[in-house]
């Protein structure tokens, strides 16, 4: 096996546990986290760090938007060694008392995406891996972080959402709406690896809060302190769920 085509990066460069931020430059925010961390590889929107974290090797790669450009992601880190992801990113929420800032971990995604239809039919469910739920659940409580858990589900058209199906989503449940996670999971589930996603609410839909337009020195979105702090805080409960992870082992 020898250097990916889109990751730039070959056996021996990956960690078997990947954290997947969809921002390239949330990649080197992830890995100064680390105890000690080296760049591996930058290309197109994929940039790749690899370190330690209290004695475990890990690394990070950006995904950029989208479930197309994370399934890349996953399967060339499959097989260069990946066996674990976690998605660490952003999310809307559709539920009316969620907050931004509030921390969603997500169990599974709704495959309302176009990618994973090429994986499997639509009757598959795109699951997260009950024991990265669990390990993510668990860090978060002894870390103090209070977290929700639920589904989710992963879009492909930012600007073309439909006001009535996310109602319809709503009233069934759904905590939140992003771009990534079904194809992430999906994928896992089909190559027998792990995969969990926890996700930083950066706006409401329901609420008219969504992440959108704003004007120049406004802090709205992702820029808004709230989210800057949960992805801060999301962060150092992934590192934590991947060292209970290896310590199950």
């Amino acid at each position: 096996m020898g250097i990916q085509p889109h990751i730039m990066c070959g056996p021996g460069d990956i960690a078997k546990y990947v954290l997947l931020p969809g921002d390239p430059k949330r990649a080197e925010k992830i890995a100064k986290f680390f105890d000690e961390y080296r760049l591996v590889a930058e290309y197109r929107q994929y940039v790749t760090f690899t370190g330690r974290y209290k004695g475990i090797l890990v690394s990070v790669t950006s995904t950029g938007i989208g479930c197309p450009a994370a399934a890349i992601a996953v399967e060339e880190l499959a097989r260069i060694g990946a066996k674990c992801f976690i998605r660490v990113g952003t999310t809307g929420a559709i539920q009316p008392k969620i907050e931004i800032g509030d921390i969603i971990v997500a169990t599974a995604a709704v495959r309302a995406d176009g990618t994973t239809r090429a994986y499997a039919p639509p009757e598959y469910p795109a699951v997260a891996s009950p024991d990265v739920v669990r390990a993510l659940l668990s860090a978060a409580k002894s870390l103090g972080i209070e977290v929700r858990s639920g589904i989710v589900v992963t879009g492909d058209a930012f600007y073309a959402e439909n006001a009535e199906t996310v109602k319809s989503w709503s009233s069934l449940g759904v905590l939140s709406l992003e771009m990534e996670a079904s194809v992430i999971f999906l994928l896992s589930q089909i190559k027998k690896l792990r995969a969990g996603a926890i996700l930083a609410v950066d706006g409401n839909i329901v609420k008219g809060t969504r992440k959108g337009e704003f004007k120049k020195g406004e802090k709205k979105g992702e820029l808004d302190p709230r989210v800057q702090k949960a992805i801060e805080l999301e962060t150092k409960v992934a590192l934590e769920a991947i060292r209970i992870l290896e310590g199950s082992q």
